[in-house]
């Protein structure tokens, strides 16, 4: 999720110790804990509402569908994976080293 490796992760513990101190530093993990567990649950529960209140006929929605990324990736960058169908029918993709066709009497 936050793509954290090992050297950051003992950078971030030794940063916690100098700020929070030994002594205090297991009160701090428990309420991070606590936090991350809450804001857990309160994403399962808005998740649930809104599959909920959306109905049955959207029951297969998946909500990182609606990031723009994902859904530009998915609906429209998909289809230029697929070289092997033409865009028309009687239309062939161009070959290797071929040049566009150009329309003079069209510029």
């Amino acid at each position: 999720m936050f793509d954290i490796g090992l050297p950051e992760f003992m950078v971030l513990a030794i940063v916690a110790i100098f700020v929070f101190g030994p002594d205090k530093l297991p009160e701090v993990a428990r309420q991070a804990a606590r936090l991350l567990h809450s804001a857990r649950k309160t994403i399962d529960a808005a998740r649930a509402q809104v599959t909920e209140e959306l109905g049955p006929e959207f029951s297969d929605l998946d909500l990182r569908d609606l990031d723009p990324r994902s859904f530009v990736k998915k609906h429209l960058l998909d289809d230029l994976e697929d070289d092997a169908v033409p865009a028309r029918p009687g239309h062939e993709p161009l070959r290797a080293g071929e040049s566009a066709p150009y329309d003079i009497d069209a510029t």
